[in-house]
C-alpha cells in the first residue's frame, strides 16, 4: 500500500473550462505485473475517498472497502494491483475547491463546475503517467458505478470488465431533489460566507444538516425500523422538547457532525452537483445503448431490493441498454435490509458475484 499523488498538467472539462493544474491523489495495494495486465481500477462514492483499503489519515477508521480488497478476497491482491484515486472536486489531495488556484488561495466557489466525465478524464490521465494502457476491471458502486459507466463508454479499449453496482445511468429528479436540500443547507449556513470560508470558520452546521439528509436516502425503511425503531436515547420518557429524544435523531446528528470532520462543504456543493448532471444517454441522442455499441467490455451490474435510492428499476435499464448494444452483461439483485449503504456492507452473494466476474 501506498499514498501517492501526482501532478498531471491541464485538463479541459466538459464546461468548455480549463484546469491549468490537475493533481490526483491515489492509494494503490498489491503489485502491478510485468506486462501491467493485472490492474483495476476502484471508483469511490460521494462521501468516500482513496482509502478503501487502508487507514483513513483522518479519522483513522480502516477501509471503507476491506470486506472486498484484500489478499484471499473477491478483489484479491494477490492477483490484482488496485488503483484507488481521490476524484476531481473532492479534497483528499485530488485538485477541488480547497486547492490553490493560479493566484495562491483555494479556488472556493471559483473552482469550475465539474461532471463525472471529468472525473473519468482525470482518473485516464492518472493511469497514462503510470503506464497502465489496459485495465483488467473498473469497478464501483453509487457514484463509483457511475464512473465505472462513464469510463466503459468513454474508453472503451482501456476496460476489459466493468462491475457496476448499486448504481444508475443517470440521476433520478428525486435525486436531485434530496441533494439540492443539502446544497441549500450549506449556502444556508452564515459561515460559508460564499464559498469563501477558508480563513475562518467553515459551515459546519450547514454541512453537518447535508449529510444527515443525504444519509437517510443510503438506509432503508427496515433496516432503520429494525435498528432503531420509536426507541428512546438515553431517556425513559419524552423530554417534550427538542433534543435528540430518539436514537434515530442521535445517530443522524453523530453521522452530521463527524462527517464535517473530513468533508469539505464546497466540495459537497460540486460532487452532487456533478452526479446531478450526469446522464449517459444525453449525449448519444437520449439512447444508452448508442454509449456501448460495439464495445467488448464485459458487464455486471449488482443492484438491492431495499436500495430505493437507485432502485432495481434503473439498474434493468443499464441491462437493457447493454443487451441492446450487444454488449456481455451478467446481472443480479441481491437481498439486503440495508438499503443503498448495501454495497458497503458484508452483503451475503455480494463477495462471491464479484470474485466470479474478475475470474
Amino acid at each position: 500500500m501506498a499514498g501517492q499523488a501526482r501532478v498531471l498538467g491541464a485538463l479541459t472539462l466538459d464546461s468548455g473550462e480549463v484546469l491549468p493544474e490537475l493533481t490526483v491523489a491515489y492509494e494503490t495495494y498489491g503489485t502491478l505485473n510485468e506486462d501491467r495486465s493485472n490492474a483495476i481500477l476502484v471508483c469511490h462514492a460521494l462521501t468516500m475517498d482513496q482509502y478503501a483499503a487502508s487507514t483513513h489519515p483522518i479519522t483513522g477508521k480502516p477501509g471503507w472497502w476491506l470486506n472486498l480488497i484484500g489478499p484471499g478476497k473477491p478483489i484479491d491482491l494477490d492477483r490484482y494491483f488496485v488503483i484507488c484515486p481521490n476524484v476531481l472536486g473532492s479534497c483528499l489531495g485530488t485538485t477541488g475547491p480547497t486547492s490553490p488556484a493560479p493566484d495562491g488561495k483555494p479556488w472556493g466557489m471559483r473552482f469550475p463546475v465539474i461532471t463525472i466525465a471529468d472525473m473519468v478524464r482525470a482518473q485516464a490521465k492518472l493511469l497514462d503517467a503510470l503506464g497502465i494502457e489496459q485495465l483488467h476491471a473498473v469497478v464501483g458502486g453509487s457514484m463509483g458505478g457511475m464512473q465505472v459507466l462513464s469510463w466503459a463508454a468513454l474508453y472503451p479499449e482501456r476496460v476489459r470488465n466493468a462491475a457496476a453496482i448499486a448504481t444508475a445511468a443517470r440521476h433520478s429528479a428525486q435525486n436531485i431533489a434530496f441533494h439540492e436540500v443539502g446544497r441549500q443547507a450549506i449556502m444556508a449556513d452564515p459561515h460559508w460566507a460564499g464559498g469563501d470560508y477558508y480563513e475562518g470558520t467553515p459551515p459546519t452546521s450547514g454541512l453537518a444538516v447535508a449529510r444527515m439528509a443525504a444519509h437517510i436516502t443510503y438506509l432503508s425503511e427496515a433496516g432503520l425500523t429494525e435498528k432503531f425503531g420509536r426507541r428512546l436515547q438515553d431517556r425513559d420518557a419524552k423530554s417534550f422538547g427538542f433534543d435528540a429524544d430518539f436514537q434515530i435523531e442521535s445517530y443522524l446528528r453523530h453521522q452530521g457532525v463527524s462527517f464535517t470532520d473530513r468533508f469539505d462543504a464546497n466540495s459537497y456543493l460540486y460532487i452532487t452537483r456533478a452526479m446531478d448532471y450526469f446522464d449517459l444517454a444525453e449525449a448519444h441522442g437520449g439512447k444508452l445503448a448508442a454509449a456501448y455499441e460495439g464495445t467488448s467490455t464485459r458487464f455486471c451490474v449488482v443492484s438491492f431490493d431495499t436500495d430505493w435510492l437507485y432502485p432495481t428499476s434503473e439498474s434493468r435499464e443499464i441491462v437493457h441498454a447493454l443487451m441492446a448494444a450487444g454488449a456481455e452483461v451478467s446481472f443480479v439483485e441481491l437481498s439486503s435490509p440495508f438499503g443503498h449503504d448495501a454495497f458497503l456492507l458484508n452483503t451475503p452473494g455480494m463477495d462471491q458475484i464479484v470474485a466470479g466476474f474478475l475470474g
